[in-house]
């Protein structure tokens, strides 16, 4: 009896089997690994493949079709070469390139495909997008018309930046590119605007210093940080900053505020070289392929200050470029001035100076901020780089010995005193309202004739003398209200109290 049962049952799981449907057919494109390279393959078999689609290799490792021939494939890898050998197979998987996006990326250290490298789990993601996306037209875009407040004073008051700009920030090795960053991002702590940091082929240790700062301030739960270090395969690190450009557009179109920072597009442009000469794509100036500017033009056309209509918020981005030299006109520098809607130059003489930050104010310029400069600033601003060009081209002429008249004289000493006000220690972004005590009271002659370290002494004694009796003008910069002589008379009267200096300056007794 058991026998028969089995058999019943057997039949009737068989009878179901013959009643259903029939599956339907699976087609699956499958392809071979012609050749390796470091960081590209060559696979054939795919002649239906497209550009930017994303495939699998039987190793486990994926790869992105970036050049497309008749009896070829050129695929960026995103994983190790080593582990791809030829002859293995490789399936399409019909989808381009993509990266999660929404609330659930903040606070989370992730790769150039989205996947976390801070031991914190799975990220949680609203959506996934493609990395790469078409620009904002003319019609979504609407003008830069609100400041991005950095905390820093030369940047604030001179170069000042606006939320929906692209500022470069550009300069040769160690002079403090990325401190002028991070302090802008630390600085968004006073404000609502989201950050990303993109890191491309930095080393493992200054990208874990730049973490452990955001954490240790309290904005790594604002930010973003997408990492394609110096040990990555140059395919992610190709990808890396499209994939933090999609994750801020998410945002935009959730009406927020959004910084992004690429550090930086040197590192960027040489993992492009070097996969396009293994794609044996052929070499233009300085073996960069043609389409270079294209790489960094239609990346950085994705930011912007957008409409309503498209959103409401906005994306600022500040790529980072490395100069050596001092060499201006170098190629991918050259490229990126253009793109830009100006430039922060950090220069080296300065830095041998002791002055950081070290930003050039004769070379720096913003095409677009001084409009979204807050109005408070800008009065202040004229005067300042006035100030400091008279300064040094004195400075220059002084050199020979000649003898200087008393206005020459005061004028190098005013400049002087100027130009160590801008000194600012990193991870130290200051409010608004302590930039314009500090600078007035600079500009009042009131840090005349004082010594390096005395005068950093009297900065804190101003920035510590803001209190709440200057609320209500505080709340006149942050509401982007210019200052009248009443609120510019309380600023210096403040000050001066603070320093205990005399109505007219420092040497008014004599």
């Amino acid at each position: 009896m058991a026998d028969e049962s089995r058999l019943t049952g057997v039949q009737g799981f068989i009878d179901l089997l013959l009643a259903s449907s029939a599956p339907s057919p699976v087609l699956a494109e499958v392809g071979t690994v012609a050749a390796v390279g470091d960081g590209i393959a060559v696979v054939a078999g795919l002649g239906r493949a497209l550009v930017d689609e994303l495939l699998v290799f039987a190793s486990g490792v994926r790869g992105v079709v970036l050049d497309l021939e008749p009896d070829r494939l050129g695929v960026v890898l995103l994983g190790p070469s080593e582990q791809v050998k030829a002859g293995e197979d490789v399936w399409r998987t019909r989808k381009v390139i993509s990266v999660p996006v929404g609330p659930g990326l903040m606070g989370r250290v992730v790769d150039a495909t989205g996947q976390p490298l801070d031991g914190k789990g799975k990220v949680t993601a609203v959506a996934e997008r493609p990395v790469e996306a078409r620009a904002p037209d003319i019609l979504s875009r609407a003008a830069v018309s609100r400041p991005l407040a950095t905390g820093l004073k030369a940047i604030d008051a001179a170069v000042p930046v606006g939320l929906g700009q692209r500022e470069l920030i550009i300069g040769d090795r160690q002079t403090g590119k990325t401190s002028i960053a991070v302090d802008t991002i630390l600085n968004q702590a006073r404000s609502e605007v989201l950050s990303i940091y993109c890191a491309i082929g930095q080393r493992g240790d200054a990208v874990a210093r730049v973490i452990e700062t955001l954490r240790a301030s309290g904005q790594m739960a604002k930010t973003i940080v997408v990492v394609a270090g110096d040990e990555s395969a140059p395919g992610l690190a190709y990808i890396a900053p499209y994939a933090a450009m999609t994750m801020a557009e998410y945002f935009a179109d959730q009406a927020q505020d959004v910084l992004v920072v690429f550090d930086d597009l040197t590192h960027h442009a040489r993992s492009y070289r070097e996969l396009s000469l293994l794609l044996r794509r052929p070499p233009g100036r300085e073996a960069f392929p043609g389409d270079i500017f294209y790489v960094h033009a239609r990346l950085l056309e994705r930011a912007g200050q957008f409409t309503p209509e498209a959103g409401g918020g906005s994306i600022t981005a500040l790529p980072v470029v490395e100069t050596q030299a001092e060499n201006l006109s170098a190629y991918i520098p050259t490229n990126l001035i253009s793109i830009t809607d100006g430039q922060i130059y950090l220069s080296p003489r300065l830095v041998r100076k002791n002055q950081f930050p070290a930003v050039d104010l004769g070379v720096s310029v913003s095409r677009v901020g001084g409009k979204a400069q807050h109005r408070a600033f800008r009065e202040v601003a004229g005067n300042l780089r006035v100030t400091l060009s008279q300064f040094e081209e004195l400075e220059d002429f002084a050199r020979f010995g000649t003898r200087l008249d008393d206005a020459t004289r005061a004028r190098l000493v005013r400049g002087a005193a100027v130009r160590a006000a801008l000194r600012q220690p990193e991870r130290d972004p200051i409010p608004a309202v302590e930039q314009l005590m500090v600078l007035l009271a600079a500009m009042d002659g009131m840090f005349d004739g004082l010594s390096e370290a005395e005068v950093v002494a009297a900065m804190e004694s101003v920035r510590a003398s803001v209190g709440d009796t200057l609320t209500r003008i505080a709340t006149r910069i942050a509401d982007n209200q210019p200052l009248d002589e009443d609120d510019r008379a309380s600023l210096l009267k403040v000050a001066r109290t603070a320093l205990s200096v005399p109505e007219h300056g420092r040497d008014a007794d004599t």
